[in-house]
């Protein structure tokens, strides 16, 4: 995949084409039109340059000319940061703290039940943490109707971190049902951003096909 932009930059991303940590990076790279090369790392063999600067051989892994980061969340915010159009978080510290709480608590009550997925060489989402995700989505589904993205009017860094969890959620085996229209709408208006479509990788477009 590559993104095209405007920008010159000498950096480098490392990034798995199935991985949600990865895609929510592409997705802040996409949105903000980054010039940037990237690196698609498949199956279990990393590449040496990227052991040789990443301690915890982890995915994804920013390079930026002597700066090296290997967080998604440390690294989004980095990028918001350094690439300051759009912004994708509000700048009151208030509401930028709000923000990052909503980050944390996906995190950790979705992306860690997502992360077993991505462990289990079977290609599936047990039983349990599955029924536990569908679980923590909809009980999030009154802020979803709020306003036109997630807690905001703008399209923001918890979009981009939603985002890659609803769109696997045929992958994981997961559907919602019929009575939310508001997560129907809310997928349907960050699918269709292009900066969305242009951050999928192949085996991506293909969870939806």
């Amino acid at each position: 995949m590559s993104v095209i932009a405007n920008r010159r930059s000498v950096m480098n991303l490392f990034s798995r084409p199935t991985c949600i940590h990865s895609h929510r990076t592409r997705i802040v790279l996409a949105e903000k039109n980054i010039n940037i090369d990237i690196t698609s790392v498949v199956g279990p063999d990393l590449p040496e340059d990227l052991m040789d600067v990443n301690p915890y051989h982890t995915l994804p892994t920013l390079i930026d000319r002597d700066l090296v980061l290997y967080d998604s969340r440390v690294i989004i915010e980095y990028l918001d940061e350094r690439f300051p159009h759009p912004p994708l978080m509000p700048v009151d510290p208030v509401t930028r703290a709000q923000f990052r709480m909503a980050l944390y608590r996906i995190e950790q009550d979705w992306y860690s039940l997502a992360d077993k997925f991505a462990a289990n060489g079977e290609g599936k989402l047990a039983t349990k943490p599955k029924k536990m995700l569908r679980e923590s989505i909809l009980a999030a589904v009154d802020l979803f109707s709020i306003k036109s993205y997630f807690i905001s009017d703008d399209f923001s860094l918890v979009d981009c971190t939603i985002a890659p969890i609803l769109w696997r959620l045929p992958e994981y085996g997961i559907d919602l049902g019929s009575n939310v229209p508001s997560i129907d709408k809310y997928m349907d208006r960050v699918f269709d951003r292009p900066s969305f479509r242009e951050s999928l990788s192949e085996l991506e477009q293909e969870m939806r096909l």
